[in-house]
């Protein structure tokens, strides 16, 4: 079964920042109480639809931050992942953000 995360109606209209100190909308607080949780569980369909805006720091943090803080895959995200938005932009900056080599662990 794929769990939906519907940002807008189940995180925030305007979701931002990258750290919990920047705020309560911030993509680490996504990552760490929706996204991360949701994805442990099983699949996940993140619905980007809605939102007034969604910034490349929340983005990075939220996405980027399963490789780089949680150990997950990059080739395990795309097959249990799937992102949801009318701009592409947004579903191609996560992508570059979960298989961007400074993700990769030394």
């Amino acid at each position: 079964m794929t769990k939906l995360l519907a940002v807008a109606k189940d995180f925030a209209r305007s979701p931002s920042g990258r750290y919990l100190t920047d705020g309560p909308n911030s993509g680490e607080r996504f990552r760490e109480e929706m996204l991360y949780p949701a994805l442990l569980a099983g699949n996940v369909e993140v619905d980007l639809n809605g939102v007034l805006t969604l910034g490349s720091s929340f983005l990075d943090e939220a996405f980027g931050g399963l490789v780089r803080e949680k150990g997950m895959s990059p080739a395990d995200l795309r097959k249990r992942l799937v992102i949801k938005s009318r701009l592409e932009t947004y579903i191609n900056r996560i992508w570059s953000y979960i298989e961007d080599p400074k993700n990769k662990k030394q």
